[in-house]
This record gives C-alpha cells, sequence and structure tokens, in this order.
C-alpha cells in the first residue's frame, strides 16, 4: 500500500490514510520532546499512568466485558483468555509500569568512551528509535506494557490493537493520556489508533517518514502481512513452537513440574510448550506418570511411535504437521529420542527459534545444550514460561524478537534503542 492516494481507492480509505499520517505527524513531534525529557519526568509519568489503571480499574473492566462479549461470538478460546482483563491482570500491568519506571534509564549514557592516537575521545550514546509502532491482536495488557517502555525508552508510539479490544484498548489510553499530561509530558507521545478499519494498519506500514520501526505482536498471518509491507523494520517473531527436552540425566520431580508448568500454566501465549522431547533411556520412568498428569489436565497427546507403545492407545499419531504446529491450545506432541543430539536436530528442524528448554542435572550437557541450540532464550531446568520481559526483569516487554538483529528474545527498554557515535575533541583537526 503506498502512501499516495490513488484515484481508485475508496473515500473511507482515503480519510483513514489521512487520518493516521496526521497521528504520525503529531507522533514525530512528540519523540522529539521524549528523546530530550528528564528521566524524573518520565518515571512520573509512568507513575501516573500506574495510578489511574488502578482509578479507573472498574471503567477498564467494563469496557472489557463489553469486548468479551461480542467476541464470544467468534474468538477461539485461546483468543477469548487473552482478551480477558481481571483485577489482578490490571494490577500487574500497574506493576509493570512502576518496575519500569525502577529501571535505570538508558537514554544520554555514553560507554566505550576511549582516546585515539589523533587525541580525540570516541564513545557510543544510547539514543530512542523515534517513533515506534505497534500492531498487535486480542491482548489490551500491551496498551499499557508498550506505552510504558517507549516512554522510559525516550520514544513515541503509534499503537494499533485489534479490534476485538477496542473498549479495553481506549480505556486503558485514557489512563496513559492522564499519565502523560500530569506529568507535562505531551499527551501524543503514545497514541491508541481508535479505528478497527484495517486500511489503518497499511497506512502505518506505509509511512516511513513518521514511523521508525514497526513491531507486530499477533497470529502468524498479521506478522506475514506485516513483514512483507513495511516500508521501515520490523522487529518480530512469526512462531512460538516452544520445546521441552527431558535428558536421560533429568531429576524425574523436575522433569514433571517443569513439563505441566510449560504446557498448562497458559495454552495461548508464545512460550508454552508445544512438543516435549524425551531421551529413550528415561522415557518409560518419566512419560507415564507425566502423560496421566497431563490427561488429568485435559491436554490432548500425540506422539511418536515409541511414545504410544510406552503410553498406550490413548496417544493419537503424530504427523509432521504435530512437529511444527503452535497450538495455543490444550493439545501436545510428544517424541522420544534417542538422545540430546538428537533432541537438538529435533529442535533445529522443527523449531521456530523462540524459546527451548532441557531439564537435566547433568552440567556438561547442560552447557552443550545452551550453546548448540539457536534459539532467542534457552533454558536449564526451568519452564519454557519464564520467557517473558518482566519475569526478566525488564519490567515489560514489547514482544519477543527470534531475528538476530537488531533485537532477540524479550524486546525492553535497550531493544527500543540505538547507538550514535559521540566524538569528544579541543579544536582536533585532521
Amino acid at each position: 500500500m503506498s502512501a499516495n492516494l490513488s484515484d481508485t481507492q475508496a473515500p473511507d480509505d482515503s480519510r483513514i490514510q489521512r487520518q493516521i499520517r496526521r497521528m504520525g505527524e503529531r507522533a514525530r513531534s512528540a519523540a522529539r520532546t521524549m528523546a530530550a525529557a528528564e528521566p524524573g519526568d518520565k518515571n512520573a509519568a509512568l507513575f501516573a499512568i500506574a495510578e489511574a489503571l488502578i482509578d479507573r480499574r472498574d471503567t477498564i473492566l467494563a469496557a472489557n466485558a463489553k469486548d468479551l462479549r461480542e467476541g464470544r461470538d467468534n474468538l477461539d478460546a485461546a483468543l477469548l483468555e487473552r482478551l480477558e482483563l481481571t483485577g489482578a491482570r490490571i494490577e500487574q500491568m500497574a506493576e509493570g509500569l512502576r518496575q519500569v519506571a525502577a529501571l535505570a534509564d538508558p537514554i544520554g549514557s555514553i560507554t566505550d568512551l576511549n582516546y585515539r592516537p589523533s587525541g580525540i575521545q570516541v564513545g557510543r550514546m544510547r539514543v530512542p528509535l523515534g517513533v515506534i509502532g505497534i500492531i498487535y491482536e486480542s491482548r489490551p495488557n500491551v496498551t499499557a506494557d508498550a506505552a510504558a517502555l517507549c516512554l522510559k525508552s525516550g520514544n513515541a508510539a503509534l499503537l494499533r490493537g485489534g479490534s476485538e479490544a477496542a473498549l479495553s484498548n481506549q480505556a486503558i489510553a485514557a489512563c496513559i493520556r492522564r499519565g502523560l499530561t500530569d506529568a507535562g509530558l505531551p499527551g501524543d507521545a503514545v497514541q491508541v489508533i481508535e479505528t478497527t478499519d484495517r486500511a489503518a494498519v497499511g497506512a502505518m506500514l506505509a509511512m516511513p517518514e513518521y514511523v521508525d520501526v514497526i513491531v507486530p505482536r499477533g497470529g502468524k498471518g498479521l506478522i506475514e502481512f506485516v513483514s512483507e509491507n513495511a516500508r521501515m523494520p520490523v522487529i518480530k517473531h512469526l512462531d512460538g513452537v516452544c520445546h521441552v527436552y527431558i535428558d536421560a540425566a533429568a531429576d524425574l520431580d523436575k522433569a514433571i513440574a517443569i513439563a505441566m508448568n510449560a504446557k498448562t500454566h497458559r495454552f495461548g501465549t508464545c512460550n508454552t510448550m508445544e512438543t516435549l522431547l524425551v531421551a529413550e533411556p528415561i522415557a518409560e520412568r518419566v512419560l507415564r506418570p507425566l502423560a496421566q498428569n497431563l490427561r488429568q489436565a485435559g491436554i490432548e497427546l500425540r506422539g511418536c511411535e515409541r511414545t504410544r507403545r510406552l503410553v498406550g492407545e490413548e496417544v493419537k499419531p503424530a504427523t509432521e504437521d504435530d512437529w511444527a504446529a503452535e497450538y495455543l491450545a490444550p493439545i501436545l506432541a510428544i517424541r522420544v529420542v534417542d538422545d540430546m543430539a538428537a533432541a537438538m536436530a529435533h529442535i533445529e528442524t522443527w523449531g521456530s527459534r523462540h524459546t527451548d528448554a532441557i531439564v537435566t542435572e547433568n552440567v556438561t550437557a547442560a552447557r552443550a545444550f545452551l550453546r548448540g541450540v539457536d534459539s532467542s532464550s534457552v533454558m536449564v531446568n526451568a519452564s519454557t514460561r519464564f520467557a517473558d520481559g518482566f519475569e526478566y526483569g525488564l519490567g515489560a516487554e514489547i514482544g519477543i524478537s527470534t531475528d538476530k538483529l537488531h533485537a532477540r528474545g524479550p524486546v525492553g527498554l535497550e531493544g527500543l534503542t540505538s547507538l550514535k557515535y559521540v566524538v569528544y575533541g579541543d579544536g582536533h583537526v585532521r
């Protein structure tokens, strides 16, 4: 989609494009102010937004209830679970804002300052990216998380949530604007697009003069569309095909607890385990009790032939489609492998480079797994559900990137900044 309007475009599309461009202009202006904002002012805004979320909790929950009523007709269980807000989730949003406020402000810090033979000093300064466009589905908590991280890192944000969460997002947006203005910062530093028309997405992707980077959060279709059409850099991940590998040297109790948590804690998240890999020497001991626990939790099991021989015919035969599947549902694929090398080969072939974990008491095996698995998060004796900016101490995350440039893994403050070279001299000439 071009930023220039053609004669064949519908009048509504033209109106929406003009609207989004005006928002982009305001965001660019606000970004200049935010880049120079003092840390104290940014932190004051974060605390004010957190307070507004708590003060307006009933209003937010009422808006969310309306979104949920509308969504029950056309959304599956996983999307409804992502959409739902509770008092506890609103408190978690507020706590995320407070945690971000407590983090060190990265903007303006200078590192690697060294003298060169010429006598000049050369270093690098951390700076904001500018205007960050975020396109997301279902989860209204992303509105608060994105605002927190963009604000603290000195950026402006242009947010476009899914139509299924429109009322929830606008209720949260009102809290954000109140917090910004109370702190003396421009309300346009975080703008939530009100229209649910899909033309707004195309308009965002077509104005690199106003938007410096796009972050899509949602289903594979959305992320592929953004990646193919954006005229600016994209921070993304396509799939969350996460694995837990139970090594021959695993502690049985740890293995069962980790696998259960990784699959059953929440089904509709990108860091939920979708495939369980078990080393053959320990398979019989671990799979029988684990499969019983998983079935009691309502999980449908799909396994390889070795799995089915050990656990029983209740396990459906797994196909190659299952190894590549991100179910986001109470379904788990299970494969018995010969050893860790076979597990790593499976992850290399079928994984999405998101999050993979090993359960083992063998330090050498753990280190080999950490070095050999090429994912944005690799874990030892921990649930994949920990792959989260909040759990990593980032306060919140803008998303998870499985790319290698420019950010990887949960994207927090540092992922929303760049570096520029700075030079100090004293009349030096070359």
